[in-house]
């Protein structure tokens, strides 16, 4: 079987590795335990945790055992990597309440059967119960203060304000690396480029009590030519629950990113043969839209299962070619259906304001079933209303059905 670490690289997941050769060595010579983390701080994932289960689902597939840390523990301090502010502090039934929802969706991309089945564990059950004196003896003293301030994830936090509640964040989940290690013969723990810091601080925690084989590697997070991180949209995150996020708005999502993005999306977000993916990434102008439907379709697929995927794939070539069924679009049933189209447009989401919805207006980017609204004083009527809906179209690719 290939080694699992060529098949992440050639797919382009790694960033960071504590140790390059001795992981790839360790990768084909024996069946390794990774574990993967995930903070649960709403009862779905997003796209930023879709990468890393894609990670985890490669490596189980090539003999490796997945452990899937839900951080029912960590999540009553909350990581502050990346972050400005302090996270809402979580009571344990919403924590609770998520980590069940969250398990539902990870058992999509792993299997909990078979000779490395993939378990799940939860470090309230370990770090809700710890004396503090006895930790901060045993592991904070293993830790420099200095060092832990020069790392990236507390960079951000020093200029509002770090708390010392959050500081412990690292301390906790080096000592999760520690805890899986003991336990299950864990030697890898994985994750996004955001995590290097923290994902270092186990690595060396365990080396500092005389082990010798822990091992860190982060992989890249998905973001587009500006750098910005993927999967945010005008309502926020994308998430991978139908009921925060609409299977179809999920496939207009990868059915518009950008030609740029379209090689990595399929290296990184499928499971279609790297062969078939650079055909399909070196299509070029007008051709490229077929590759990019192509990821559409596995990437909802993948996530939401084919029946509903196929359904997607329906209306969108409903809006695009005037074929297939309406009935997936997103859609709002309005109360008073004779609205001013500002309302509408505000309605929808289609924009966030009444004033960027005029500017919309302004620049020519609103349509009234195929008709170029120019009239921001416009109100609609029975007459835009065919079969009880109307179509509102934002730009060329955003549709929203209205509904009497």
């Amino acid at each position: 079987m290939k080694n699992v670490f060529d098949i992440l690289e050639e797919r382009g997941y790694i960033e960071q590795l504590t140790h390059p050769q001795e992981i790839k060595q360790l990768f084909g010579k024996e069946s390794v335990s990774f574990y993967i983390g995930i903070d649960p701080t709403a009862d779905s994932l997003h796209v930023g945790h879709f990468v890393s289960l894609m990670v985890a689902s490669h490596m189980q597939k090539c003999g490796h055992k997945p452990i899937i840390l839900v951080g029912g523990g960590t999540a009553t301090i909350g990581d502050p990597s990346g972050k400005t502010d302090m996270r809402k502090m979580m009571t344990r039934e919403e924590i609770n309440h998520n980590v069940s929802c969250i398990k539902k969706q990870v058992e999509k991309f792993v299997s909990f059967e078979g000779e490395n089945a993939a378990i799940i564990v939860n470090n309230a059950d370990w770090l809700l119960d710890l004396k503090f004196i006895d930790f901060v003896r045993e592991i904070g003293s293993l830790f420099s203060v200095n060092k832990m301030l020069a790392a990236e994830c507390y960079k951000q936090r020093l200029e509002t304000g770090l708390t010392f509640f959050e500081m412990s964040y690292m301390l906790m989940q080096s000592y999760d690396f520690l805890h899986l290690y003991n336990t299950y013969g864990c030697k890898l723990q994985m994750g996004g480029n955001d995590q290097w810091s923290n994902i270092i601080g186990g690595v060396e925690l365990i080396r500092k009590i005389g082990k010798d084989d822990s091992f860190g590697l982060t992989f890249k997070l998905l973001t587009t030519k500006e750098g910005k991180k993927m999967g945010k949209t005008e309502k926020g995150a994308l998430w991978l629950a139908p009921d925060k996020t609409s299977p179809y708005e999920f496939y207009q999502y990868w059915r518009n990113i950008e030609d740029s993005s379209v090689e990595t999306v399929l290296k990184m977000l499928t499971f279609l043969p790297i062969e078939k993916i650079n055909e399909l990434s070196s299509l070029k102008d007008e051709k490229i839209n077929e590759a990019k439907k192509i990821a559409a379709f596995e990437i909802t697929k993948l996530i939401h299962g084919e029946e509903e995927a196929k359904k997607t794939e329906e209306a969108s070539n409903a809006l695009f070619n005037g074929k297939g069924s309406l009935e997936n679009m997103p859609t709002t049933k309005l109360d008073n259906p004779y609205v001013p189209i500002i309302d509408a447009i505000v309605l929808t989401k289609l924009a966030p304001s009444k004033s960027q919805a005029k500017t919309l207006i302004n620049q020519g980017g609103i349509t009234l079933n195929d008709i170029k609204i120019s009239d921001i004083t416009y109100t609609l009527s029975d007459n835009d209303y065919t079969d009880g809906y109307a179509i509102l179209k934002k730009g060329k690719k955003i549709f929203h059905k209205l509904e009497k």
